[in-house]
């Protein structure tokens, strides 16, 4: 705990900093142009999304997490298929990596709370944002590997 504050203003900054930044992270990105995100190939191991059925069971959880981009002006919703050209669905896959990108920007915000908070407090701070972006970045990499083969799917066939 580097800096020393008034407990209500670590009360302050812990309970109202977590949203500011998902929030300010989700405006930010959305603001940036759709090209930048060009999403690498699933890893091996990720076996199409297989992988996250198995040890998460993800087909019975990730349906009920929220989707930001519905939020703010100009977001593209995730929650379920606009359509099945190859042009959409590729703009889909683009549109999880961007989600999943700004879920890992927001884990890397974990350590600003470390500069007023002691050690203990550390723990809980890395706790919630562990909790409320790992199964967002969990449910984005599971769509995401699965639409990998259904977008070079359609590709083929157009």
């Amino acid at each position: 705990m580097p800096i020393k504050l008034p407990l209500a203003a670590v009360v302050i900054l812990n309970v109202a900093g977590w949203p500011v930044i998902q929030m300010t992270l989700a405006w930010t990105f959305l603001r940036l142009p759709v090209a930048w995100f060009r999403p690498p190939p699933p890893a091996r191991w990720e076996q199409r999304g297989r992988f996250y059925e198995h040890w998460f069971q993800i087909k019975r959880w990730k349906d009920r997490l929220p989707d930001a981009a519905r939020w703010f002006g100009g977001g593209f919703t995730k929650g379920s298929l606009g359509g099945r050209d190859p042009t959409y669905l590729a703009r889909f896959r683009q549109e999880l990596w961007r989600g999943e990108l700004c879920h890992w920007a927001a884990l890397a915000c974990t350590p600003v709370f470390f500069l007023w908070n002691p050690l203990w407090a550390d723990w809980v701070m890395l706790t919630y944002a562990v909790a409320f972006n790992l199964p967002c970045v969990l449910s984005l990499r599971y769509n995401r590997a699965r639409f990998h083969r259904l977008v070079g799917r359609r590709s083929a066939a157009s």
